[in-house]
């Protein structure tokens, strides 16, 4: 008897271990079709698409070895699920759920016209700790706090489902002949640059995959149990997991890392990271506006300054600070930059040149193969003060403090900012103080000047925002 497939639709979630929907479709006893679909309204930015590439070839490798492939199909989701259900005879279609505004929206079209047709659509929680809506105030409200959000998780919900094993073994259905609407996409995906190919520096920093997602996170915790508490804040010191961009793309989940790091022991702080992120999704799920909207409105007064020279040169890391501009150069060069300095740099675009917390959102959008929807502007907006449970706004880092407090010996400023390689521990953090070496430029701004104005434009935005 010939079973119609179950078709598993992949998208944040390239894995085959803890995956709900695989395991649902390994359940129903049936030949599965694994499919990708490259919806141009839901490609994330350049260096994310460079990560989501080699996710596929990923996930593939991983199929095959288990006698499977992963088909990848591009046009509007709808349109290209619904003929790959026509084309196939598939009479289930299980995927695990997005929870962003656009992908849900596409999601639950989707899911009511296949039902329409009479094919049974299954969806299942994604790789998050818990779904956005699970944690609540007990009045059943959004939590605006992330440490009552983190109290109100340790109180009902201590510890997340346990991850799920792998497959152990999957029947696959073929893919004969499809129309010629339906072509899979063959070698070239169309997510790489060409003309210049920029992700060199991304090849030698990241390896995309389940297996890699793994063999990182067993390394940190060899390695890291010791080390995390003290030096997570040294961009020098190799104490980050760097797991960010395999959670991203769902290569290891929130719960094979929470469970992983309890059984190990590590530390409550690394543990709330992980809350954090689900603190963000729980937000962006109630704000799906959240990357174009000031949380706090009072902030829709705020006179940011239109300064495309000064953001090219905080994009370039030119701005003359070195710990900045060290940090702007590996995003540029890895894709990823150190949570210490992210809150540097976002700082500095925030306050001292006073250009609105969005055009930085949206450069780390499209430059970190980490980029989370909800994490990203939830961030931004918590260093410029305009979101929930954010920093306040007169609150401005000192670019220089911070680099010689977190950077002491100038070993990373060294490493992104060759120029200064010269220069001693003390004199690397204020260049301009000596004599600045050759290629580097003086600092955009004075930071004392920039505080000033950042504070008077505060000030004068007629609202005295996050007073204490």
């Amino acid at each position: 008897m010939i079973h119609a497939p179950t078709i598993v639709w992949f998208r944040d979630d390239f894995r085959l271990a803890d995956n709900p929907a695989l395991l649902e479709a390994e359940k129903l006893h049936k030949p599965i079709l694994c499919v990708v679909i490259l919806d141009e309204a839901h490609l994330p930015g350049a260096a994310a698409r460079w990560w989501l590439d080699r996710a596929i070839r990923s996930l593939d490798g991983d199929l095959r070895r288990m006698g499977g492939s992963l088909h990848v199909f591009r046009g509007p989701a709808g349109q290209v699920l619904t003929e790959i259900v026509s084309h196939t005879g598939a009479d289930t279609v299980v995927w695990n759920r997005r929870y962003d505004l656009k992908g849900r929206e596409t999601d639950t079209a989707i899911k009511a016209g296949l039902r329409a047709e009479g094919i049974a659509v299954h969806s299942f929680p994604g790789g998050l700790l818990h779904e956005p809506w699970r944690i609540r105030t007990r009045a059943g409200g959004q939590y605006k706090i992330f440490t009552a959000f983190w109290r109100g998780m340790r109180e009902t919900h201590p510890t997340p489902f346990p991850p799920a094993p792998a497959p152990e073994k999957l029947a696959f259905a073929p893919l004969a002949s499809p129309p010629a609407g339906l072509l899979p996409q063959q070698g070239d995906y169309g997510l790489l640059p060409t003309r210049p190919d920029w992700t060199g520096g991304l090849q030698e920093m990241w390896t995309p995959g389940e297996g890699e997602a793994h063999d990182r996170f067993a390394h940190f915790m060899r390695d890291g149990l010791d080390t995390y508490a003290t030096a997570r804040d040294f961009p020098a010191e190799n104490a980050s997991s760097r797991l960010s961009p395999f959670l991203r793309f769902g290569h290891v989940t929130a719960a094979q890392i929470w469970h992983g790091a309890t059984e190990k022991g590590f530390p409550e702080r690394f543990l709330m990271e992980l809350a954090w992120r689900d603190f963000a999704w729980s937000l962006l799920f109630s704000a799906p506006d959240m990357a174009t909207r000031n949380l706090r409105p009072e902030f829709d007064a705020m006179p940011w300054r239109d300064d495309p020279a000064g953001l090219a040169r905080w994009q370039q890391g030119q701005t003359g600070y070195p710990l900045v501009d060290a940090g702007m150069r590996e995003l540029w060069h890895t894709g990823w930059m150190h949570n210490r300095v992210r809150m540097v740099v976002a700082s500095f675009l925030v306050k001292h040149l006073l250009i609105d917390w969005r055009q930085g959102e949206q450069w780390f959008a499209d430059t970190l193969v980490d980029h989370d929807p909800a994490s990203n502007p939830m961030n931004w907006q918590w260093n410029a003060g305009t979101g929930v449970d954010a920093a306040p706004y007169f609150r401005i880092m000192n670019p220089v403090l911070q680099s010689r407090k977190f950077d002491p010996h100038g070993a990373y400023i060294r490493r992104w900012v060759p120029e200064l390689a010269c220069l001693s521990d003390k004199a690397i953090h204020t260049p301009w103080e000596t004599e600045i070496p050759r290629g580097y430029p003086a600092p955009i701004v004075d930071h004392r000047l920039a505080r000033e104005r950042a504070l008077h434009a505060w000030k004068t935005m007629g609202s005295g925002a996050g007073q204490e």
